[in-house]
């Protein structure tokens, strides 16, 4: 379903849409009665267009928008108006409550999970494989058709590993196949629910639900009310930006997009992966073998969460750098004293990333290619007549590799083998929590004591992310051909290179405490 525009991903946008032209358009003696007024432009009349009425639609849209809105699901054991608290998010300083994932339960289908169903296919064969390999007699036969006890099935996919027709299937909820970290249960209606204590906020359940009862908090009022200020923001955009808003907006156009917007400028946060490359491999060598068994790469906070509460030594081993988008909030700050900045990227797991005590003064704000581009629809941004700018500013082909999965293990490898000559590096990836999980399983075992390891929380490494517009494969597509057109190649021949020492080692390592 990835990468397929749906029913779904034109209601978030029109809620995205909605929510900025509020904003836009805020007053501060404004009540914010006008949400109101939003489910109704949404979703029209009192024809159903997805579900069984429109009022049912209207009622989910009126949770989309509170979660657009940085605001928490109304509790349906009491009536809460849809506007309560709402003035919060007029404040530009406010911050997510958790949790950011949210299920909405009444727009949940309750799908049945991990049932192995018989379906029309079945042609009623003498030989009845099926029945022979069932290990507990789940399987029998009734008017020459196969059937499945449920009680008795323990769910072994043997009989539809036997079928010559592929007539049996493995049913489960797309969210709960989704999350590697098995973070979703069922609740006692059937409803699908996240056990916060285990979520880390990759986003994939909501990118995966094909019927959009997922969502994650947004802080598009609470930046566009920033940009109105007088307080100038920057735009922070992540390397996977490449495509997403479509084959006009070219990279020289993205500065010119987003300052129609109301920022007052964009930069690539490229700058900041080449940073975090030249720290993570200076903290390599420095650190592996004698320091630490193997280092793995620090850029995904899904991975990192993951690693560290659920693989605690093999957690000590992650790279103490900052993440490319911490680097890039603070260089600008640096250089723009008293300026905000917003990271624009594929990500819901950098949401909760820039929520810490030791990052809410370097990234302000966080929104996703899917929000943004509810902004520019809003703000009708027309990107044929945007005038094109010089491209953005200088990120080497390596830094803008870390959108796709590998890109980071090659630019760290890449710097060493420059920097550090007749020393090669072992790498080993892996994208998707489950196979970062098997990936550690393995460095616990001492598999990879030597290596460098990189982990993603999404299939294909950012340009798979939850907050992403267009397919997986041409984005990594997209990718390459910007890597391609970058004046410098390695992290090593960065024009900001430099900057580290500018900037100090208290300014580019993490704390060892959040």
């Amino acid at each position: 379903m990835r990468g397929i525009y749906t029913n779904v991903n034109d209601i978030r946008k029109r809620v995205f849409s909605e929510v900025a032209r509020l904003s836009y358009e805020y007053k501060e003696d404004m009540d914010l009665e006008q949400m109101r007024q939003i489910p109704y432009n949404v979703i029209p009349g009192i024809v159903s267009s997805y579900r069984d009425s429109a009022f049912l639609e209207r009622a989910i849209v009126r949770e989309r928008i509170r979660l657009a809105m940085g605001l928490s699901v109304q509790n349906h054991d009491d009536y809460i108006p849809m506007t309560a608290d709402a003035i919060k998010a007029a404040k530009p300083e406010t911050y997510y409550e958790p949790p950011l994932i949210n299920i909405i339960k009444f727009a949940c289908h309750k799908c049945p999970d991990n049932v192995m169903k018989v379906t029309d296919a079945c042609q009623g064969c003498l030989a009845h494989p099926c029945k022979e390999v069932c290990p507990k007699g789940a399987v029998s036969i009734y008017d020459g058709k196969s059937h499945i006890d449920q009680e008795k099935c323990i769910k072994c996919g043997k009989c539809k590993s036997a079928c010559s027709y592929g007539a049996i299937l493995k049913m489960e909820r797309p969210c709960v196949k989704a999350c590697g970290v098995k973070a979703i249960h069922e609740d006692e209606n059937g409803c699908a629910e996240i056990d916060q204590s285990k979520c880390v906020s990759c986003g994939q359940c909501l990118a995966n639900c094909p019927f959009g009862a997922i969502a994650d908090k947004a802080q598009i009022f609470q930046t566009i009310q920033a940009i109105r200020s007088d307080v100038p923001v920057y735009a922070a955009i992540a390397p996977a930006f490449i495509g997403q808003f479509g084959p006009e907006m070219t990279p020289k156009k993205i500065r010119s997009a987003f300052r129609a917007l109301g920022f007052e400028d964009a930069v690539e946060v490229a700058i900041g992966a080449d940073l975090c490359t030249i720290s993570e491999a200076e903290d390599f060598m420095r650190e592996v073998p004698d320091e630490k068994p193997f280092m793995a790469t620090s850029c995904c906070p899904a991975w990192s969460v993951m690693a560290k509460r659920d693989f605690p030594e093999q957690g000590k081993c992650i790279s103490m750098a900052l993440t490319p988008m911490v680097l890039t909030g603070r260089l600008l700050k640096k250089n723009h004293p008293g300026c905000k900045v917003a990271f624009i990227g594929p990500c819901s797991a950098k949401k909760l990333e820039a929520m810490r005590r030791s990052i809410r003064s370097d990234i302000d704000f966080v929104l996703t290619f899917e929000e943004v581009m509810g902004m520019f629809d809003a703000k009708d941004v027309n990107f044929a007549e945007l005038e094109e700018d010089h491209s953005m500013h200088g990120a080497t082909a390596d830094g803008r590799g870390f959108a796709v999965g590998g890109g980071v293990a090659h630019a760290v490898a890449e710097y060493i083998k420059e920097n550090y000559p007749g020393v090669e590096v072992q790498t080993e990836r892996a994208d998707g929590l489950e196979n970062c999980r098997k990936m550690l399983m393995l460095a616990k075992a001492g598999k990879y004591n030597g290596y460098l390891l990189e982990g993603m929380a999404c299939p294909g490494g950012c340009v798979a992310g939850a907050g992403t517009i267009q397919p997986i494969a041409k984005s990594v597509g997209a990718v390459s051909n910007a890597m391609k057109a970058s004046s410098n190649e390695h992290s090593s021949t960065s024009i900001y290179a430099d900057v580290l020492n500018s900037l100090g080692e208290g300014d580019t390592r993490a704390p060892e405490e959040e």
